[in-house]
């Protein structure tokens, strides 16, 4: 079973995100490490949930809300020539802008959320579509950097899709972790 099957399938999506919070913020600080987020849909949603969790200043380093598709060129290094080809909800997109705030935030790990959160369609993606990036630790070039495809509800509201993406994207980080 692959990543995204395994998050399909947690029970942690139902109502976990103080949990999945709690144990990412616990398991970095045993590791050492840190990280920074940078959010599309979600804007800013991630590093609120960690920040909730008593000491997540030693693990979050920070984050960039990029919601308007020019600021993820502006503050997470996306290049333009990309978005232009790949627009703002992609793969690729989503990479780079992992490697982008792991590079400003100088953190050990960049996560980033891009999608349709609704209630409509988005330049020819559907509602639901959400791209989730990891950049590890010392990874310093776009080769390392992975991005997969959340198997988010696109049938729940955008309040609940924004809130899904940021639990699965959490738990995508943990498994990343446990399996480092």
């Amino acid at each position: 079973m692959n990543t995204v099957e395994r998050l399909a399938q947690s029970d942690e999506n139902a109502d976990g995100v103080d949990g999945v919070s709690l144990q990412l913020v616990q398991t970095l600080t045993a590791r050492g490490e840190t990280f920074a987020a940078a959010e599309s849909l979600t804007a800013g949603l991630l590093c609120a949930t960690v920040a909730s969790v008593p000491g997540a200043s030693a693990v979050l380093r920070g984050g960039v809300v990029t919601y308007a598709t020019d600021t993820k060129a502006l503050l997470a290094d996306v290049p333009k020539d990309a978005l232009a080809a790949y627009g703002p909800v992609s793969e690729l997109t989503a990479r780079y802008m992992a490697l982008g705030v792991a590079n400003k935030a100088v953190a050990d790990w960049g996560i980033s959320l891009t999608g349709v959160a609704g209630p409509a369609m988005q330049d020819g993606h559907p509602v639901g579509e959400v791209w989730c990036g990891l950049k590890p630790p010392g990874v310093s070039y776009l080769d390392g950097v992975t991005a997969v495809r959340l198997p988010v509800n696109k049938e729940g509201s955008r309040a609940e899709i924004r809130r899904q993406a940021v639990v699965l994207a959490l738990e995508l980080l943990l498994q990343n972790l446990d399996g480092e």
